[in-house]
């Protein structure tokens, strides 16, 4: 009875020993914890960088600020990369529902930036982060993603391309359409901002330009691969399995209509199963223009109706009318094809494609709306207006537009031409024919 009375003592004795050592280095953790984070925050860096040091070894899981500062001060103060990668790390082993998408995305970024990883590795933690959410990862690393799965995939199952450029594509454009709303606030040029404002707009504004850069990659990668003469008979083959299949049917119209295919049977087919297993917006727009190809033009003018009545978010709407504009293009109505462009930028004043289209619409009646060399080339610079008015209003499609805007202003008449007109420089003048606007005369 001793003995186990003893035994007994001795096991309290031990446990509350391990229970004031615990307790002593949860107080130590907190106490080191807070000298911590008030040294990085009052960028004290080497006397954080102590303290720090100690909560890695001894205190992982008491707070994820460990790491989110940690990984500054490893990286950008002491420039080590091994322990930048271990930072890394424990996030990951002791956060891992803190961001996770993110910090998947950074890691990659880290690893390969310094070299520290593999190809497959790498592409490996990219293909986690974008299994958690592809709207957190970073924007040239959606980018990455989609070049692994392409690179890994497209002569064996360029199935599983085309699905990762539609789930990447229509991430980008769901995180485009965000950015594109809190823009037009901000755009007002009535209004004055304040500092939070004009910071807010600029991180929208650049993650708008990274976003329309990697919608243009994402398109150059694709387009390689998803011709019609590959396309038709991978869509024959899953069209049974696949006629009720809203999200397949979706996609497969998409990409042959971007793609040109529309002239092929199976486009047609693919555009009734859309529109009867999804009768939305989209599917009527694409109905639309099949009736149109078939001469049914009153038919497609309801579709198109249809699809915007039902619509009810602005840019959507926006998109839609577009897409009217662009069919009206097609028909010669050049004028009626600005006009619905107009229309379009009512529903988004940052609306950069429609202002680009319109800039277009010009420059295939240069040799209509001008009977000599100054009058067509001041037709360019009309187009330039709209080209940089594309490139001002909306970040995404900044790049196209300034292509558009070299072209343009190469095709401005130059000083000798407008010297031979007899024109003044910087004086007002007013395009011909249906165009009708009123520019300025180039000051070169």
């Amino acid at each position: 009875m001793k003995k186990i009375t003893f035994l007994t003592v001795a096991l309290f004795l031990l446990i509350s020993v391990k229970l004031t050592a615990q307790e002593d280095t949860a107080r130590e953790c907190t106490i080191k914890y807070n000298l911590f984070k008030g040294d990085y925050q009052s960028k004290k860096y080497d006397e954080a960088y102590t303290n720090w040091i100690f909560l890695m070894d001894n205190c992982k899981d008491l707070s994820v600020n460990i790491y989110k500062y940690g990984a500054n001060l490893a990286e950008d103060v002491k420039k080590d990369p091994v322990l930048a990668k271990r930072v890394y790390e424990q996030r990951l082993q002791y956060f891992p529902t803190k961001n996770p998408a993110k910090v998947h995305s950074d890691y990659a970024t880290f690893l390969s930036k310094n070299k520290l990883a593999s190809d497959d590795q790498i592409f490996s933690i990219l293909e986690k982060g974008y299994s958690i959410d592809p709207t957190k990862m970073g924007v040239k690393n959606l980018y990455a993603y989609f070049q692994g799965v392409t690179d890994r995939n497209k002569d064996t199952n360029p199935q599983k391309v085309f699905d990762t450029y539609d789930d990447v594509l229509e991430n980008v454009t769901l995180k485009l359409e965000g950015y594109a709303k809190k823009l037009i606030p901000l755009s007002d040029s009535t209004k004055v901002l304040s500092k939070r404002e004009k910071s807010l707009k600029r991180a929208y504004t650049i993650n708008s330009q990274a976003l329309g850069t990697v919608e243009g990659n994402l398109d150059a990668i694709i387009s390689e691969i998803a011709t019609c003469e590959r396309l038709v008979p991978l869509y024959n083959r899953d069209f049974e399995a696949n006629r009720f299949n809203s999200v397949w049917l979706k996609r497969s119209v998409s990409r042959m209509f971007n793609k040109g295919c529309q002239s092929e049977p199976l486009f047609e087919t693919l555009v009734r199963a859309y529109a009867e297993a999804s009768p939305s917006p989209e599917a009527y727009a694409f109905l639309a223009s099949v009736l149109e190809d078939k001469g049914d033009l009153k038919g497609a003018t309801e579709m198109r109706l249809e699809s915007f009545n039902l619509e009810t978010d602005p840019i959507k709407k926006a998109k839609i009318k577009l897409k009217f504009a662009q069919a009206a293009k097609g028909r010669g109505q050049l004028s009626k094809a600005r006009s619905l462009a107009r229309e379009a930028i009512g529903f988004n004043s940052n609306f950069g494609k429609a202002y680009l289209f319109i800039g277009k619409l010009y420059q295939t009646s240069v040799n209509n709306c001008g009977k000599n060399e100054f009058e067509k080339r001041m037709v360019y610079v009309a187009a330039l207006r709209k080209a940089q008015k594309a490139a001002a209003v909306d970040p995404s499609i900044s790049g196209i537009a300034k292509k558009y805007i070299k072209n343009y202003k190469a095709n401005s008449p130059s000083k000798k031409v407008i010297f031979t007109a007899g024109v003044a420089p910087g004086s007002s003048y007013k395009i011909k024919c249906w165009i009708g606007e009123t520019v300025k005369v180039p000051l070169k």
